[in-house]
């Protein structure tokens, strides 16, 4: 008892990864005001760290996908539990594009904007691909391959069809089974490791950003900024509380006092995929998720579930349309809410991956592509936003599908702390 006691005494007075991190991020922001340019000389640091997250997600993905899939014990418990995430991320991500366009019609961020404040260069527009090129572009010809490129849907797909298989087979997939649970473990070890260095890869990567932008960027885009991030903030409080309060029956309090460990990481890198390991560490341990659930539905949510981006793009054409004073009908903006709904689950969850999937949306529905430019300026400051509400929407549907499933560990009290790594 006195072992224990004193353990628990000294897990209280360290100080938790998650204060450290958002030490490191408030560091960032006055580095980069104070030294301005010259604080780009952290940039190395900052993409140092990133590189150690990418160097993770493919294997954790690969691993932890299969080893999540092969866990769910039946083929119908998988259909249950993966027809339930689709549905849930495809149905948020559509609700965070109308959340986006009502906001845009009320704030009105494009009427009166000046385009000779800011000079912008034309953006060459990409053809947008077929929906069979889509789909065909999923399924990797070479796993190999698409490990090597890093392709996380390919992957995801080639991972789930593995993991099927050793479901289907059971038993007699028993010895290769154990090295893929293995494997997950090793991996969930080593992002341990590698972010109890994200204190001082946030605190990099913040300054070089302020430092680059400066803060008088905000002047001229304020209404497109401020309608962008009113928007997101009402798919949490209307969308993300009431799935929680009603669906996931999980406490407010204690959900937003966990993760705003996921929410330092997100702003920081601006990357779904690359926030993948801190996301299913705290789903897991903080939250009480199963290994199970939270290997197949958070790395499909990195990929898939885009509720920011969808808030971006109804945003972002509602602020081009205004721009130009092009009136849009409500079926035109119905069409614009399904098209920024399929190009936003087809986005890749990567830095600045928004850019050009906006250019592609524009394009598709006849608006002027050429402002694109000037929202690149702007761009990494709104995807902070973007991807906090992406992996947020991630933890929201796991933890609706965990309770609809009764998917929770037990054996994990609400309330418990767990360090997401040694430092």
């Amino acid at each position: 008892m006195n072992v224990t006691h004193r353990k628990c005494h000294y897990a209280k007075k360290k100080m938790q990864l998650s204060t450290k991190v958002f030490i490191g991020f408030a560091i960032g922001i006055a580095a980069g005001i104070f030294f301005k340019e010259q604080a780009l000389i952290a940039k190395p640091i900052g993409d140092l760290f990133l590189n150690l997250i990418k160097m993770i997600v493919v294997p954790l993905v690969a691993f932890s996908i299969a080893s999540g899939i092969s866990n769910m014990g039946d083929i119908q418990k998988l259909k249950r539990v993966g027809s339930k995430t689709l549905l849930f991320y495809v149905v948020t991500t559509l609700l965070s594009g109308v959340i986006g366009l009502i906001v845009a019609n009320l704030l009105m961020p494009g009427q009166g904007f000046e385009m000779n404040i800011i000079s912008t260069d034309p953006v060459a527009v990409k053809e947008m691909a077929s929906v069979s090129e889509t789909l065909l572009s999923m399924v990797p010809t070479n796993p190999i391959q698409a490990l090597a490129e890093g392709n996380l849907m390919q992957i995801i797909i080639f991972s789930s069809f593995f993991g099927i298989g050793m479901t289907i087979l059971g038993k007699q997939s028993e010895p290769f089974k154990k090295v893929v649970d293995s494997g997950t473990e090793i991996m969930l070890k080593v992002t341990d490791i590698i972010m109890g260095f994200s204190p001082y890869g946030v605190a990099a990567l913040i300054a070089a950003s302020v430092g680059e932008y400066g803060l008088e960027i905000f002047g001229p885009l304020a209404k497109f900024i401020l309608a962008d991030y009113v928007a997101m903030i009402c798919v949490v409080l209307f969308l993300y509380i009431f799935l929680l309060k009603f669906v996931a029956k999980v406490s407010l309090k204690e959900f937003f006092k966990h993760i705003p460990a996921v929410w330092a990481i997100t702003a920081s890198t601006t990357s779904s995929s690359g926030s993948l390991p801190v996301t299913m560490k705290v789903a897991e341990e903080k939250f009480g998720v199963t290994k199970e659930l939270a290997g197949f539905s958070l790395p499909l949510g990195a990929t898939i579930n885009m509720n920011g981006a969808a808030v971006y793009f109804a945003v972002g054409t509602m602020f081009v349309a205004q721009i130009y004073g092009i009136e849009m009908t409500l079926f035109q903006q119905f069409m614009t809410i399904t098209m920024a709904t399929l190009i936003a689950i087809g986005s890749p969850g990567i830095p600045g991956g928004g850019i050009v999937m906006m250019v592609i949306l524009l394009d598709s529905i006849g608006l002027p592509a050429d402002i694109i430019g000037l929202i690149a300026a702007i761009y990494r400051i709104i995807d902070m936003g973007h991807t906090t509400l992406n992996v947020t929407g991630d933890m929201v549907s796991t933890l609706c599908i965990a309770r609809i499933e009764n998917l929770f560990e037990d054996e994990i009290e609400p309330n418990q702390e767990v360090k997401l790594a040694k430092t």
